[in-house]
């Protein structure tokens, strides 16, 4: 499917079926024919068609991401062997929460495909780590997407959608809604000075909740432990990484307030051509569609974290 895909990043690049036939050597017809068998074989369209005329959709704009890496590899393959493509040091940062899961299984896969890597994973929260890779410490950042606009010279690859929950202890809380707890309760805060902190306080205010501050963290596991003590209650991300839950947790679902987490990988685009790092970031991806989180039996609702979240 090589000609297909070059044939897709041409369109692509040149505007119109019939301006890459042009560029290419190939009629319009060849080139809709070609995109036709691409289509196919993907089983999902990749143009968005009205008329006469088509426009690339979002399915269509991550084939094309991936073709331009699949055709930039085939185009190596009869050159001489590069080992140094092969070997070295590959830094990741990472924070906490998914180094045991979308890292650890993405890195069972780079080790076979690239066993000669070796793989330094550096800890921190988002915003260190988007300084360290910045500052050219480390190849790329497992981490919350930033409240921010991205750096015109950084790439983000969307992985997993986590929803936000409210935790609090199962005794003294039954048929109460998580507003009620919010007030009544002390609140125990994520940390403001990470990005997921910065999400439950614009959480709080567009509800217009006064909440009793007792004690803020950076820690999601503590913040559940806490919560699980009886000490108060916290709205946090549903991680996979902190299933299953202390048996003394209820937790609650916000419903339609429910407002996710984006984690994903963050890289330079100059490392985009990278073999290792393209493999790794592919890796991810296919770790993403393993990890499910869900809302555990007996709560009041289930929640699924995706690569798509639910419109409000």
């Amino acid at each position: 499917m090589i000609p297909e895909l070059k044939t897709l990043i041409a369109v692509c690049k040149y505007g119109t079926f019939a301006s890459a036939g042009e560029q290419i050597g190939l009629t319009q017809s060849a080139v809709s024919s070609q995109i036709k068998r691409l289509e196919d074989a993907l089983g999902f369209p990749l143009f968005d068609r009205t008329g006469r005329s088509a426009t690339l959709n979002a399915a269509g704009q991550t084939t094309v991401e991936r073709a331009e890496v699949i055709c930039a590899l085939f185009s190596k393959l009869g050159d001489p062997s590069d080992e140094s493509a092969t070997q070295g040091v590959l830094r990741i940062g990472s924070i906490a929460s998914a180094q045991p899961t979308l890292v650890a299984r993405a890195l069972e896969g780079l080790r076979r495909l690239f066993p000669l890597v070796r793989v330094h994973v550096s800890p921190g929260v988002s915003m260190r780590l988007m300084d360290d890779l910045d500052a050219g410490k480390i190849d790329a950042a497992v981490m919350i997407r930033p409240p921010f606009g991205m750096p015109s010279d950084m790439a983000w690859q969307a992985l997993v959608h986590e929803p936000f929950v409210l935790v609090g202890p199962k005794e003294g809380t039954a048929r109460k809604d998580w507003r009620t707890l919010i007030q009544e309760r002390p609140f125990l805060r994520y940390d403001r000075a990470s990005f997921g902190g910065r999400m439950v306080e614009g959480f709080l205010r567009r509800q217009g909740l006064a909440v009793n501050e007792a004690i803020e963290l950076d820690e999601i596991p503590g913040l559940i432990h806490l919560a699980s003590k009886g000490v108060g209650v916290a709205v946090v991300p549903l991680v996979e990484a902190h299933l299953p839950l202390p048996d003394g947790v209820r937790v609650i679902s916000l419903q339609e307030h429910t407002f996710y987490r984006e984690i994903g990988l963050l890289q330079r685009r100059a490392q985009t051509g990278s073999p290792v790092v393209a493999h790794f970031s592919r890796s991810l991806e296919e770790a993403s569609q393993i990890g499910r989180v869900k809302v555990p039996a007996g709560t009041k609702a289930h929640i699924q974290a995706s690569r798509r979240p639910k419109k409000p």
